[in-house]
């Protein structure tokens, strides 16, 4: 169950602080400008383009969120704090300890009197808690003193011209004021918009091939490894890699099984599982043609500033295929930075004429129709631009082009059902827009096509917690809503539950047909025989109205009420982000209305109150 949505983000602040010679007391003394950008691990890093502005206005700081307060210096020109958090309203893992610490009740609230800020979060309003976290750390700055420059800016990815359309103008009145605070020192010039910054990285290509590295000594360890990480993932074995839709359904989607023995990987239900992908070797070889580029060559990277470090998952030395099929994500669909950067890059004249349209502030209708609408991608660009592609200098490789950032599956399959193995449903993504070649998820389609019958197949992976938590207490009933793929973390919990000996399991399952999607029939079925589940199931195609979940949620009210109300279950909502959680959450407030005799606003008290005790919680995505 894929899960790539895209995550809501937050960059905020200014900070005021004695110890960087700054007089509280008057206004226009040079200060420091921080930005922090943490974001969780399946993040797409979209924040610092905006980020690097600074570095065209002066010097400051920037780095992640540390559990006292905004992070130290860490060299990057310019600098203001920044947090990123998930779909469903939650701050990231590298945040929630600078999360908590703001928002213990013991802060004065004077306690940032001295310190000017400005909030802009980047989020997605298809979400219910669209950019919840930039609003509450909005409120809460302002609670503890701080003074506001600017009202808070939300940056919103349905918009059609992206977070831009809220964000150019939010930026330019956001320069005007930190500029009229601390004015430019006279001996530091504003870099025109057209030059291009310096490169963060320098790469060094090497004469000759390097050897084969000698492998290292197997130090004694006194404590165990710790477990796989975006650092540090495990190469799982792919054991099965299955299409389970029927060959006339419009979907390809794929129950794959991993091998985690000797991983170090353990996991619960509700955990998810982060896959590391690749390009293609024909987009690989692609793109090294367009830009000139020999992939088997190898280079060292060096970072320009002292406290910058090189990409941890990049070898030293690197070939230039694995930079290329592992690292940059020549598959995405650019942003606006990129054609900004591209435009101060070109060489050609008509070429860079159109980049720097695109780049504008007036081009951007322009740039959606060419780029956003049809879904470009990144290497489709450059091959459109062939004259300017060839001229990139490789330096600007890693600032051109974002990393490929993991995606995010729930996990389908518990330890207790399938030990040492780690099961996903995966629905491959494939659509056509106006351009010729069909447009192609890049997680999902990887592995769909590979092939463990063909030879042994190893897949980058590693676990983290995810947005859901089932209950510890025995007995205790659940209440699961998954249609489509959504029913896969699901399976997960059913399966944990049954083998504990819990038989209080109500599974809402829906797809369009049940002769062509619907998963798992038989292990529901036999699991119902059992008397450790019971389904209830939504066919939507299979007549001439169509019948959702929700429909069969309000059918069943009375047995919903009566699990909710008097033996205290709880609900879990999983799938697609668009209509299905509305249509869910409006069917449970007229169950409680029409089973429970609650009036309207009683009923939406009720589910309010289940949110907030976690008896009711929901993963969605876009």
């Amino acid at each position: 169950m894929p899960r790539w949505t895209q995550p809501q983000r937050v960059t905020s602040g200014r900070r005021r602080k004695p110890e960087i010679g700054v007089d509280p007391g008057r206004r226009g003394a040079r200060g420091n400008l921080r930005v922090v950008f943490p974001a969780p691990p399946d993040a797409e890093p979209t924040a610092p383009g905006a980020v690097r502005q600074p570095d065209r206005h002066g010097r400051g700081c920037g780095g992640a969120a540390g559990p006292r307060g905004p992070a130290s210096a860490c060299g990057l020109p310019g600098a203001s704090p920044g947090f990123l958090p998930g779909g469903q309203g939650d701050p990231p893992d590298n945040m929630k300890s600078f999360w908590r610490f703001l928002f213990r009740k013991s802060l004065p609230s004077t306690s940032l009197c001295q310190v000017d800020f400005a909030v802009v979060g980047l989020g997605d309003s298809s979400y219910a808690k669209f950019n919840f976290v930039a609003k509450k750390l909005h409120r809460r700055l302002l609670q503890l003193g701080g003074a506001a420059l600017l009202p808070v800016c939300l940056g919103d990815d349905q918009h059609e011209l992206g977070p831009d359309g809220a964000i150019d103008p939010w930026l330019h009145s956001l320069w005007e004021k930190v500029l009229g605070l601390y004015p430019v020192p006279p001996d530091l010039g504003v870099i025109p918009p057209g030059v291009p910054l310096p490169s963060k990285f320098t790469l060094r290509f090497l004469q000759e091939a390097p050897g084969p590295c000698p492998p290292e000594p197997h130090a004694a360890q006194a404590d165990p490894p710790s477990p796989p990480s975006e650092q540090r993932p495990f190469l799982a074995r792919m054991v099965t890699n299955q299409r389970v839709t029927g060959p006339s359904h419009f979907q390809d989607v794929r129950l794959i099984e991993f091998d985690t023995a000797d991983s170090g990987i353990s996991f619960v239900a509700g955990d998810v599982v982060l896959i590391q992908p690749e390009n293609t070797a024909r987009h690989v070889q692609l793109f090294c043609q367009v830009l000139g580029l020999d992939p088997d060559q190898h280079f060292t990277l060096q970072p320009r500033e002292p406290n910058v470090a090189c990409p941890e998952r990049l070898p030293q030395p690197c070939s230039v295929r694995h930079l290329v099929s592992q690292h940059l994500d020549i598959a995405r669909v650019p942003r606006r930075s990129f054609f900004e950067l591209l435009a101060c890059l070109s060489p050609d004249a008509l070429e860079r004429e159109k980049l720097l349209e695109f780049s504008s502030a007036a081009g951007q209708e322009a740039l959606h129709e060419y780029c956003h609408r049809p879904r470009r991608t990144t290497l489709e660009v450059l091959c459109d631009f062939p004259h300017t592609a060839a001229a990139i200098p490789p330096d600007y490789l890693l600032d051109l082009i974002p990393p490929i950032r993991p995606r995010a599956f729930s996990i389908a399959s518990s330890l207790l059902a399938h030990p040492a193995r780690l099961q996903v449903l995966v629905a491959v993504v494939q659509y056509r827009t106006r351009l010729q070649e069909p447009r192609r998820g890049l997680c999902s389609s990887w592995l769909a096509s590979l092939d463990p019958g063909q030879g042994p197949v190893r897949v980058p992976l590693w676990v983290r917690p995810g947005g859901l938590s089932f209950p510890q207490v025995p007995d205790t009933p659940v209440i699961m809503v998954g249609p489509g793929t959504g029913v896969a973390p699901f399976r997960a919990a059913v399966q944990e539950r049954v083998a504990q000996g819990q038989t209080g399991n109500l599974l809402f399952f829906g797809c369009r047909w049940r002769d062509q999607d619907f998963y798992w029939e038989a292990e529901w079925k036999e699991l119902e025989k059992r008397g450790c589940l019971t389904l209830v199931t939504a066919f939507s195609r299979e007549q001439e109205r169509k019948v959702y979940v929700q429909h069969r949620l309000r059918e069943q009210g009375p047995l919903v009420w009566e699990l909710l109300d008097r033996q205290g279950a709880c609900f879990y909502l999983a799938g697609n982000a668009k209509d299905m959680p509305a249509d869910v959450s409006e069917a449970l407030e007229s169950v409680f209305r029409e089973e429970g005799g609650l009036s309207g606003p009683e009923a939406t008290a009720y589910l309010a109150q289940l949110q907030r005790s976690l008896r009711f919680q929901a993963e969605t995505w876009a």
